[in-house]
């Protein structure tokens, strides 16, 4: 035995009297799995951008989940009596020209703008990740097809993509989601390429091949798990950039309508008051740039480690 039967002395003085128990190497295997685990987080722990950004991204998704948790207050409950209120104690970010308070409907607005980019990423994803895969591993003619729709697509602005195509749909969180998810497919779709041409060439794949691995197989087994990592990376990235795209679709009035609280749609009702009341936009606004610079801060520092 290893070093490893050290720490479990039951263990050890079963084996040596015949009677091993079969959950000794399962947990030694679990054991060896998360201390993996918090080796490859222990240099992320030491990181104070990335802690900061990991907590920015958390607060906004569990703003998403439970938002109830993080505001008391009813985010269309109106106050004509408070409105334009200015920040304090009581209202964080103050109310807006009904009287709302800003920060509970910052904070139920993450619901719709994470589930809106969360769609949006989930159908680039999927859309990217196959037509990838089928251009990186067909080749050939099927390949110089593919990737000249996508070079069409990567041809034309992102949000006026978007926008024709939520003019064509309708208007609402889901159209919206839909249209930039369209938008960001193509980026997927050349990274996936790519990964599943290099990782295609290896040595450990062609021997999967020799060795009598289907097609199939060898792409499930071997070539998408290795191809996956970048992948992830740049899912990361664009997730901040859905949220940007379905806030600036919002801010034009094609997201959710009134009173809906999403953060495009809550930027773009301060516009009227930026002189009297600047916060009503200043505040939402600064909050969607913490949440977009912080996925993108993790998604780069994910990145680097990859390297």
């Amino acid at each position: 035995m290893t070093t490893t039967d050290s720490r479990y002395p039951r263990a050890k003085a079963l084996l040596q009297a015949g009677g091993a128990s079969p959950a000794a190497p399962a947990a030694w295997r679990r054991r060896s799995r998360l201390q993996r685990v918090l080796e490859g987080a222990r240099p992320l722990l030491r990181r104070p951008g990335f802690m900061v950004a990991l907590f920015i991204t958390a607060f906004a998704l569990l703003a998403a989940l439970l938002p109830q948790l993080l505001t008391s207050f009813d985010p269309y409950a109106t106050s004509p009596a408070d409105k334009l209120t200015a920040p304090n104690l009581v209202h964080w970010f103050g109310t807006d020209e009904l009287g709302r308070d800003l920060y509970t409907r910052v904070v139920y607005g993450s619901s719709l703008s994470v589930q809106a980019a969360l769609l949006a990423v989930g159908i680039a994803l999927l859309g990217g990740l196959g037509l990838g895969v089928l251009s990186g591993f067909a080749g050939g003619r099927i390949d110089a097809l593919i990737m000249r729709f996508v070079d069409v697509l990567l041809a034309l602005p992102g949000l006026l993509l978007a926008l024709a195509i939520v003019t064509a749909i309708g208007f609402g969180t889901i159209p919206v989601a839909i249209a930039v998810g369209v938008g960001i497919i193509p980026g997927f779709a050349r990274t996936t390429r790519a990964e599943v041409l290099r990782v295609k060439t290896l040595p450990y794949v062609e021997a999967a091949r020799l060795g009598g691995a289907s097609w199939g197989r060898t792409l499930l087994r071997h070539i998408l798990p290795n191809a996956w990592g970048p992948v992830a990376v740049l899912a990361t990235l664009d997730f901040g950039a859905a949220i940007l795209a379905t806030a600036g679709l919002s801010f034009l009035g094609f997201g959710a309508a009134p009173p809906a609280a999403e953060w495009g749609t809550l930027i773009a009702n301060g516009r009227h008051f930026l002189i009297t009341a600047p916060w009503v936009s200043l505040l939402p606004g600064l909050f969607v740039v913490a949440v977009v610079f912080s996925l993108n801060h993790i998604a780069r520092t994910l990145e680097e480690i990859q390297r």
